[in-house]
């Protein structure tokens, strides 16, 4: 898409995003300052020059515009794993930690308000979903995958409580009781060191009474 115009790039990834859109809501989103008249031609201009480099890749000859049904988009990929990682009927054998290439924040590095408001939603999700994966596999004794899923969460967002409790509770369930206590002192010492905070009653609930967790919680 780095060969495209600014705006064909900026329309492909709307379209990515959003399901059969309006014209006119793909205009204003778009290009939100201009006139609606030069709004609507910008589109058509942008839609001209997307269908001369990629034929076929919109389908759209009414007012909704879509991508192709054929069209793989990672970020409904990210969607579909992620809801598996969160549907308590799925199998275990179906829930698995994300490829690399869904790994990664959405957009970096623009800017637009429905990018900023899609990144933030997609963030969450591909958080939850990282938990969820990383809870359900230790039920399920795959402890090594629920620790990568952990991490994976704990890489992503390293002040997010959730994620260390995730994390030290699959090393509690595979009976590693160091290395639980050793994951809350690092969150602890990291709260500190950022936050000035501590970490809550519920995260420190998880190491008391574990021995070296009786200092690591006071």
């Amino acid at each position: 898409m780095g060969d495209l115009p600014r705006g064909v790039q900026r329309l492909v990834a709307f379209l990515c995003l959003f399901d059969r859109p309006t014209r006119t809501a793909v205009a204003g989103q778009l290009w939100p300052e201009a006139p609606e008249g030069q709004a609507h031609a910008s589109l058509r201009s942008a839609l001209w020059r997307l269908r001369k480099a990629a034929p076929g890749l919109v389908d759209g000859p009414g007012d909704a515009l879509a991508l192709a049904a054929d069209v793989r988009v990672d970020v409904r990929e990210l969607h579909g794993w992620a809801e598996r990682a969160l549907d308590p009927q799925a199998r275990v054998d179906r829930v698995s930690l994300p490829p690399p290439a869904l790994r990664g924040d959405l957009l970096p590095g623009w800017y637009d308000d429905w990018v900023l408001l899609e990144r933030e939603r997609v963030r969450q999700h591909r958080m939850h979903a990282l938990e969820a994966v990383a809870a359900r596999l230790a039920a399920a004794d795959h402890h090594g995958m629920a620790v990568q899923a952990a991490h994976l969460a704990v890489q992503a967002e390293p002040l997010r409580e959730s994620a260390h409790r995730t994390l030290v509770r699959v090393h509690l369930a595979e009976g590693n009781v160091v290395e639980a206590v050793r994951a809350f002192q690092l969150f602890r010492q990291m709260l500190h060191d950022e936050l000035g905070v501590a970490p809550t009653e519920q995260m420190t609930r998880l190491v008391r009474g574990l021995g070296a967790g009786r200092r690591a919680a006071s």
